[in-house]
């Protein structure tokens, strides 16, 4: 048994799924095309073309950098039920470990929204009463998050009933 927090029992970590990186990258491409659309389209109208294309080279330089970084972000999310709690892991630099005991289960949310149902994917967000321990896992297949909400709701009950 490793003491690192990161690290999983030997079950491990389960991944989300990777469609969850395209729909974020859609939001990033959407958002920094229309920013540096914005900025090149005021630079060249405002006699200034060299620095819109200075612009449009950062623009795709940023666009390409969020490309990566949005990838490496997904990767780095995944849950790992345990027998009495829920772990939930996220972020590269600043990695953020969640740990939500099933008895302190208050409500299990199931969230899609329309970018999500295109894609195929839901989020579930786990409720407790202190704010702090509240968990979320983006990027659930339906039937995966629909399963994980009635098992998590049967946890929490069967855990809570002695309280």
């Amino acid at each position: 048994m490793s003491n690192d927090p990161f690290v999983a029992d030997e079950r491990g970590w389960t991944p989300v799924n990777p469609r969850l990186a395209t729909g974020r990258r859609v939001v990033a491409t959407s958002f920094t095309t229309l920013i540096t659309a914005l900025v090149v389209a005021i630079l060249v109208v405002g006699g200034y073309p060299e620095l819109g294309f200075v612009a449009l080279v950062l623009g795709i330089g940023v666009g390409l950098w969020l490309w990566w970084l949005i990838g490496r972000q997904v990767r780095a999310i995944g849950y790992a039920e345990r027998d009495d709690d829920l772990l939930v892991v996220s972020g590269i630099l600043f990695r953020r470990l969640v740990l939500v005991p099933y008895g302190r289960m208050q409500l299990v949310d199931v969230r899609r929204g329309p970018l999500e149902r295109y894609l195929g994917l839901a989020t579930v967000q786990l409720h407790t009463a202190a704010a702090t321990t509240d968990a979320t896992i983006p990027g659930l297949p339906p039937d995966v998050a629909g399963r994980l909400r009635d098992q998590l709701a049967a946890f929490g009950e069967q855990r809570s009933a002695g309280l």
